[in-house]
């Protein structure tokens, strides 16, 4: 094959980084950037694009999801516009299209939910009647069942847009609080905002959230070699694992499914794997919960093959019947 690659022999022309041009979309590919050029020894650009998310003003369940932001970008990417992208992984579709490669998955940042709410308040501080903002049904439904099972009178309440103007709805007073993810909060240098880090036990977080995903062609061979420079194992293994789960629950990114791979360590030795997986109405009457636990996988398979063994489990349990929910 011949490598189509932007690091030839040769070239010093910067490469081109393809990213979203929200605020999150652009810290997250400075990051990026930054750890290129040191791997490459190259400058890298930014290029910013606009996805149909990002200008969309329906509810992501209605428009296909968070893979909404992603087409765009891989577009660009195959039609060499920019030689790499990055995007936010809970993002990215289970499917990898033809043509492009996930060259590198780096170290994962926190995974959980954050919720930032009016007066300091906890989530169990919240009173009866508190209005939460949330674009996801997998958000929803687990805290509306957390609720329910507490005695928390909540209201969940859909809403779009970026972190801004998500937190500006409690700060108007429109809302009590909203619930956004750790990892992007941490990435602005605004973790400072949040009021309560919601334990993983009350909601589990999107498959993949908080890593990044690095793809580029399949033909930039040497830029692929260089990129997988900055893959972490541990966290490459987690996200496959959490996304075999979504795969095989056959659900879109839209879907209130929840999913998250943690390594058990025995002293100072990693020796297992847990993934926990929960799908839910997204009114809080009705959840799938279960979890699994094996050797910590050495493979891509291996990994796909414990989401797919705890997916089997929660469909045997009744999971199937709660994936058509989109209603909001």
């Amino acid at each position: 094959m011949t490598d189509n690659s932007p690091l030839g022999a040769g070239a010093t022309e910067p490469l081109r980084l393809g990213t979203r041009r929200s605020k999150l979309a652009m810290a997250q590919s400075g990051l990026v950037a930054e750890a290129v050029s040191e791997v490459t020894g190259r400058a890298v650009e930014l290029v910013e694009i606009t996805t149909y998310g990002d200008t969309s003003k329906e509810q992501l369940s209605q428009i296909g999801g968070t893979g909404v932001f992603v087409a765009a970008l891989r577009e660009a990417l195959l039609r060499g516009d920019v030689d790499f992208a990055v995007h936010s992984l809970k993002d990215l579709p289970t499917a990898q299209p033809e043509g492009l490669v996930l060259a590198a998955v780096p170290e994962r940042e926190d995974p959980r939910d954050v919720l930032v709410a009016r007066d300091g308040l906890t989530f169990g501080q919240l009173p009866p009647g508190s209005r939460i903002g949330t674009g996801s049904p997998r958000r929803m439904a687990q805290l509306n069942a957390y609720a329910r099972s507490h005695g928390l009178g909540i209201e969940t309440v859909p809403i779009r847009g970026n972190v801004d103007t998500r937190i500006g709805f409690v700060r108007s007073g429109e809302l009590d609080a909203v619930v956004l993810a750790a990892a992007g909060l941490s990435r602005l240098g605004r973790t400072g905002e949040v009021t309560d880090f919601l334990s993983v036990d009350t909601v589990l977080p999107a498959p993949g959230q908080g890593a990044l995903a690095i793809e580029c062609a399949a033909g930039s061979t040497d830029l692929a070699a260089a990129l997988a420079e900055l893959d972490d194992p541990y966290t490459r293994a987690a996200v496959t694992a959490e996304r075999a789960l979504l795969a095989a629950l056959e659900a879109g990114c839209s879907a209130p499914v929840g999913a998250l791979a943690d390594l058990l360590a025995d002293g100072q030795a990693v020796n297992e794997l847990r993934l926990r997986g929960v799908v839910g109405s997204t009114d809080g009457s009705s959840l799938v919960q279960l979890s699994t636990t094996g050797p910590v996988p050495t493979s891509h398979d291996d990994a796909a093959a414990l989401g797919r063994e705890l997916a089997a489990e929660m469909l045997a349990k009744g999971a199937a019947g709660l994936m058509g929910e989109r209603a909001l």
